[in-house]
């Protein structure tokens, strides 16, 4: 834990503390855009057309994305430029994670053949995996593209120390108790409630459910990937230790539909896993400490709703 107390100490000494402080506000400002109109859960996800839809989310990921960039290169110059495709990598990036966030292809597909519950249940749980698959495909094509070292944008375990990132999740084992006696909190989860209506179609549900948990898992390979792997990793050979804020602010934005407290502090964690990636080049750890928090999360608010909702018979 040492370690990674040093490495944040490291960041804060190092770090441009006037960027440090706009990105900050910048990010204050577009959470409270969203919360105060909705942006994401009225507007966007209200949207029918698939191209329209795209161009919102993308457009919401550019600015969030986009704005520390200016940021930095009007702080710093040129300096941070000596990289051809910076200003194209910045266009790019937001563009895989809003295909991403539209892709439903796959479910579809299912949803369209397999008909009644089943059709339902699979095409839900068939989604997260399909999307993973969807980013990888951009992101080989921009490290090949890219010629990047190897492994690939953080995926590899070499040298890693796993104790501290355990110490981590620990840690957040109150942080998310609590957060279980909140209501806006199981309001949004369990994610689990999605598939609860296959506990009417077969005789035991438990495996089902822990296929969908399962398949919910997988969406956090994604997101280690693409945010501290990808956007962490790949940009550092155009901004250094900066390419964390950024992310940070970008992470920040995909969380517009969760409760307010959560999004506030994906930013201050996102800041804190890119910290980490940065020095250790691996997305592990980090992905371990997510998809457990995210577990925690699932089952604490299972709790939480059966304690407030007991069953009546």
């Amino acid at each position: 834990m040492n370690v990674f107390l040093a490495y944040i100490r490291d960041f804060l000494k190092t770090v441009d503390h006037f960027l440090l402080i706009l990105v900050c506000i910048f990010t204050a400002v577009i959470v409270f855009m969203n919360y105060r109109y909705s942006i994401e859960p009225k507007i966007l996800y209200n949207i029918s057309n698939r191209f329209y839809r795209f161009a919102g989310f993308y457009f919401v990921y550019l600015v969030a994305f986009s704005i520390p960039y200016l940021l930095l290169y009007f702080l710093k110059g040129e300096s941070i430029t000596h990289g051809k495709y910076l200003w194209l990598m910045v266009l790019v990036a937001p563009a895989v994670f809003a295909l991403k966030v539209n892709f439903t292809g796959v479910a579809e597909f299912i949803y369209s053949y397999v008909p009644g519950a089943s059709g339902k249940y699979y095409a839900i749980v068939s989604n997260l995996p399909s999307k993973l698959l969807v980013v990888l495909v951009c992101l080989s094509a921009i490290w090949w593209l890219g010629n990047y070292e190897p492994p690939f944008f953080g995926m590899t375990g070499k040298n890693m120390v796993w104790w501290p990132y355990v110490l981590m999740l620990l840690i957040m084992v109150p942080l998310v108790a609590w957060a279980s006696t909140q209501h806006d909190f199981l309001h949004t989860y369990p994610k689990l409630k999605q598939v609860a209506f296959i506990d009417e179609h077969v005789n035991r549900p438990w495996p089902y459910k822990l296929l969908f948990e399962i398949a919910y898992g997988i969406d956090f390979i994604t997101i280690e990937l693409f945010f501290r792997g990808f956007l962490v990793l790949a940009f550092v050979r155009y901004a250094g230790q900066d390419a964390i804020l950024p992310m940070a602010a970008f992470y920040c934005s995909i969380h517009f539909g969760k409760p307010l407290a959560e999004c506030i502090s994906s930013f201050f964690g996102g800041m804190l896993l890119g910290i980490v990636v940065y020095h250790t080049k691996s997305i592990w750890g980090g992905l371990m400490v997510h998809l457990g928090i995210a577990w925690l999360m699932e089952a604490g608010a299972v709790i939480g709703n059966y304690i407030k909702h007991p069953p009546t018979n």
